[in-house]
């Protein structure tokens, strides 16, 4: 018993023994093993997570979220205030106004474009009804406009509708214009309704067309200039400037449901007497991404939505206006919406630029110019119609006939031909417009015939007049859209007997196909050419599209119709009331109605009063341009183009319609007359060649030569203006006073000789040395765009008198005189006075450097020079009433038979002691006694002489002199 008890109790050692032992093992094996420890450590760490998820997403969820909102942060960039501009005696020309503008920003949240494009539109619109309502103008910068007639048209054309255009498609530069296979048209040739239709569509603004044509516009205007900051959304986009508090209040009262919209203040720049000092000062806009380019090839200075100067000085001295920028960081939402603002750097003012323009000169020389051009086309109306300019003898004896008052009206836009159509055209544009649609009917229909005509039988020589103003203006459109080029007709015999008008129309176009000369790419259609008649065809369909509905053969239509009588005179002076051209002041337009006063009469005196002024016509003369200087330093005093622009209405953000107003307006606005225009320079030349022949010894101030009255050295022979009488015997002082071409003649002839026979270039060489000497070989250095002057390289003959090729702009002009002046400094002329910081402090000061100096003549020359200009002055009718002694020298430079002669007449005042010098032109201005009032008008301005309050009076001037050179 005692034995079987105890192997049951070592039976039960062993197995507890065992059962510890499988215990130690699976400890060994499993609890105390790395990977129940990597399972225990991970679960762990889980269980850490979860319980931090725990804390932050519900416990302090709200709280994180909205620290988290305040983590967007934005740089941003606060641009300088830009400096002032100044005149000389600190006159205020340029500065900075404060402006509400009203604003938006694509900040807003949405599920899908077609929600994005419906809700944007809808708030642009709603917004321009807000600003519209109280009386403000929404911004139209785009380039595309509604005409009259409900028509989508361009406000611009060459190489900026092109510059346009790749903006538009989204190409950097106009190169990359192509055709679009997707919108099946060539993007260089979209039309205004493509365009529209293109950015209106669901794939880019989905602007719906529950919109009218103008309200579709101006909601892509806004759209486009958001899209230009689609990668900035805090940055605002300006819907409309300078608004009122009208619309200031309305905007705020609804700013809860117009999402991105805000008022913000901004400084606007603005221009006093703008129009006459616009050619100066120029304008200011958004920066270009072609200027942007440039401006930070070697520093990004400048960023998408800043201000620089456009033209001018402000274009010249933008990095001395520029202000420093300054930054600010902002924290926004998840929306773009401002929560913080810190490290606020403040933006600091540009400099003050001080020009040596005296503004007040500035601005009477502008009206003394209007004034003067109006009485020169006073003096040349007649009451006359189907003038015939060929059969004039003398450019000065030329007229202007009424019928070219009356279509200058609308060939130069005064009348608007496109509001005869709209819903409140008045009873005389219906009248007009009736008659008309018969008159291009029946014009249409001829030309119809005349195309088609493929027997030949009626040549170009024998249409009338108006059928063959048609045919020029079909080739000269056909040449400009590159369809048929005409230069491409070089020595061509065909073409020849073309311009001679032996052929006719229908032959010259079928031998610019024939021949290979037509460029059927240009021409929009969908035949596929198999033969030369499809393509004329094509051709023809083009001509009926594009040209006969073209303004301009419109103009023509019209034209013919003033003509003929098929409108009356009256009518449309009469609409000149009607679209507010004129304001009625009394009876005036009940008395053209009658008949109790003519149409001539009324015109002629609106023409007088400068009511219509030569700018709006746009007829010969219209424009002019007068530079004077300080003789003794070289700074210009006064530099007047006429006639000028608005400034105002083309900085900060342009007015497109104005903008492209001016691009066609015929008497060229916007181009500078003083420093871009060239014209030979007549005999104000003179001085050169008298200065060359006394300087190098071909003559003394003694020697004389007998004027005949034609100098038959050369062939074909050159006149004096005299001929067929002659001014006899004169030195070199009588020959300037008297303005001999004979005497000149001789020594440009003199100039050429060598071993007893003539060389032309041998003299050219000689006159370019002194042409050259008096700065006339470079441009002036006025610091705006100015072109380059052209010294003669053709027959030294007529070189001396101021012909041959040379060609100067009327400041080159000022330089040379301001020379002769001060008798042998050239100077490098200046526009700019000094720079100064905000605080008045000189930055940099401006002195007009020496360009040369003709130190090898002698001062019997000059005296002889000076005594033969002083001897001009007494002959001139211009001063007879001129207290102040004065030298001077008139020109005429005749450019085409057809057209009155371009004047000129340059001065300087007083004789003894000059202080003053001035050149003055006036293209097409007749006689140079018609500069010469201008210039005797500023220096008895200038000088303070008596009555010269009332040189200006708001009327036409009624002097004049016919002078011979």
């Amino acid at each position: 018993m005692n034995i079987l008890r105890i192997q049951k109790e070592g039976a039960t050692v062993n197995l507890f023994k065992r059962i510890i032992n499988n215990i130690k093992d699976f400890v060994n094996e499993h609890i105390l093993s790395r990977t129940l420890v990597l399972v225990i450590t991970i679960l762990a760490i889980f269980a850490i997570i979860t319980s931090r998820l725990f804390v932050l997403q519900i416990v302090e969820g709200a709280n994180y979220l909205e620290n988290f909102t305040l983590t967007i942060k934005r740089e941003i960039t606060i641009a300088g205030t830009r400096g002032k501009i100044y005149d000389r005696n600190g006159e205020l020309l340029a500065y900075n106004e404060l402006s509400y503008d009203v604003t938006i920003e694509d900040n807003g949240t949405y599920s899908t474009r077609k929600e994005k494009n419906e809700a944007i539109n809808k708030t642009i619109s709603d917004l321009i009804d807000i600003v519209e309502k109280n009386g403000d103008k929404v911004v139209s910068d785009f380039n595309i406009g509604v005409d009259e007639g409900g028509n989508y048209k361009f406000l611009v054309d060459g190489t900026k509708l092109l510059r346009f255009l790749a903006d538009i498609f989204g190409h950097k530069y106009t190169d990359d214009l192509k055709y679009n296979e997707d919108l099946g048209y060539d993007e260089a040739k979209a039309s205004a309704k493509d365009v529209v239709k293109y950015l209106s569509s669901s794939a880019i603004y989905g602007i719906s067309d529950k919109y009218d044509k103008v309200k579709t516009i101006k909601i892509i205007t806004v759209r486009f200039a958001l899209a230009q900051n689609a990668y900035q959304k805090y940055i605002s986009t300006t819907v409309a400037n300078q608004v009122s508090d009208a619309t200031v209040a309305a905007v705020m009262e609804h700013i809860d449901e117009l999402v991105g919209v805000n008022i913000e203040e901004n400084t606007i720049r603005k221009y006093n007497d703008s129009v006459c000092l616009s050619s100066i000062l120029g304008y200011t806009g958004v920066i270009s991404d072609e200027e942007m380019e440039k401006l930070n090839k070697d520093e990004k200075k400048y960023d998408s939505t800043d201000i620089v100067g456009k033209a001018g000085i402000e274009q010249v001295m933008d990095s001395y206006l520029q202000g420093s920028k300054g930054s600010e960081t902002l924290y926004v939402d998840n929306v773009g919406k401002v929560i913080k603002e810190a490290d606020f750097v403040p933006s600091s003012s540009g400099n003050d630029v001080y020009l040596t323009i005296d503004k007040d000169l500035q601005a009477k020389v502008y009206k003394m110019i209007e004034e003067q051009l109006a009485g020169i086309i006073c003096s040349k109306l007649i009451n006359v119609k189907n003038y015939n300019v060929e059969n004039v003898a003398k450019a000065s004896e030329i007229k202007i006939p009424m019928d070219d008052v009356y279509f200058a009206l609308i060939n130069n836009n005064i009348i608007d031909i496109n509001h005869f159509t709209a819903n409140d055209a008045s009873e005389n544009e219906k009248a007009i417009l009736s008659a008309y649609e018969v008159a291009k009917a029946a014009a249409v229909s001829n030309l119809t015939g005349i195309i088609n005509d493929s027997s030949g039988s009626k040549p170009y020589n024998t249409y009338t007049k108006e059928i063959q103003a048609y045919c020029d203006y079909i080739q000269t459109s056909l040449n400009a859209a590159g369809v048929i080029v005409t230069s491409n007709f070089k020595d061509d015999e065909t073409f020849d007997k073309w311009t001679k008008g032996n052929i006719s129309l229908y032959e010259f176009l079928s031998y610019a196909i024939s021949s290979g000369n037509l460029d059927s790419t240009q021409i929009e259609t969908s035949v596929k050419y198999s033969d030369s008649a499809e393509v004329y065809q094509s051709l023809v369909e083009y001509i009926t599209k594009h040209i006969f509905e073209s303004d301009g053969f419109s103009k023509i239509v019209y034209d013919y119709m003033i003509k003929n009588d098929a409108i009356s005179d009256s009518q449309l002076c009469l609409i000149l009331f009607d679209q507010g051209i004129i304001q009625d002041t009394g009876s005036e337009a009940e008395s053209l109605s009658n008949g109790s006063v003519s149409a001539y009469n009324f015109m002629y005196n609106k023409i007088k009063t400068l009511v219509i002024t030569p700018a709006m016509l746009a007829l010969d003369p219209c424009s002019a341009s007068c530079v004077v200087t300080d003789v003794n330093s070289g700074e210009v005093l006064a530099m007047v183009s006429y006639p000028g622009y608005d400034n105002n209405r083309l900085a900060n953000t342009v007015d497109a319609n104005y903008y492209s107003a001016l691009t066609k307006d015929k008497s060229l606005p916007l181009f500078n007359h003083a420093t871009q225009e060239k014209t030979a320079p007549g005999s104000t030349y003179k001085m050169i060649t008298a200065t060359a022949g006394l300087t190098e010894g071909y003559v003394t101030t003694g020697t004389t030569f007998t004027c005949t009255g034609i100098f038959n050295a050369i062939s074909p022979p050159a006149k004096c203006w005299k001929y067929p009488s002659a001014h006899g015997a004169l030195n070199v002082s009588q020959a300037i006073q008297h303005s001999c071409n004979y005497y000149f003649n001789e020594l440009g002839y003199m100039f050429g000789q060598s071993n007893g026979s003539y060389d032309s270039d041998l003299g050219l060489s000689v006159l370019k040395k002194y042409a050259s000497m008096y700065g006339l070989n470079a441009k002036s250095g006025v610091e705006i765009p100015e072109s380059d002057p052209e010294i003669s390289d053709k027959d030294s003959v007529r070189s001396a008198i101021g012909q041959g090729s040379n060609n100067y702009t009327t400041v080159q002009l000022a330089r040379y005189v301001t020379t002769v002046a001060n008798s042998g400094t050239c100077y490098n002329l200046s526009l700019l006075d000094k720079v100064t910081d905000s605080e008045g402090n000189t930055i940099e000061d401006f002195t007009p450097a020496v360009y040369n100096t003709l130190d090898e003549v002698n001062a019997s020359t000059w005296d002889a020079i000076h005594t033969g200009m002083h001897a001009v002055i007494g002959d001139l009718d211009a001063f007879k009433n001129t207290t102040t002694d004065a030298a001077g020298k008139t020109g005429t430079a005749e450019e085409v038979s057809t057209r009155g002669n371009h004047a000129l007449f340059v001065s300087y005042a007083p004789y003894d002691s000059p202080q003053i010098a001035l050149a003055t032109r006036i293209p097409y201005g007749y006689s140079s006694g018609n500069a010469a009032e201008i210039g005797s008008e500023v220096i008895r301005y200038y000088f303070k002489e008596e009555g010269y309050e009332n040189i200006i009076d708001g009327m036409a001037n009624s002097s004049g002199q016919v002078v011979g050179d």
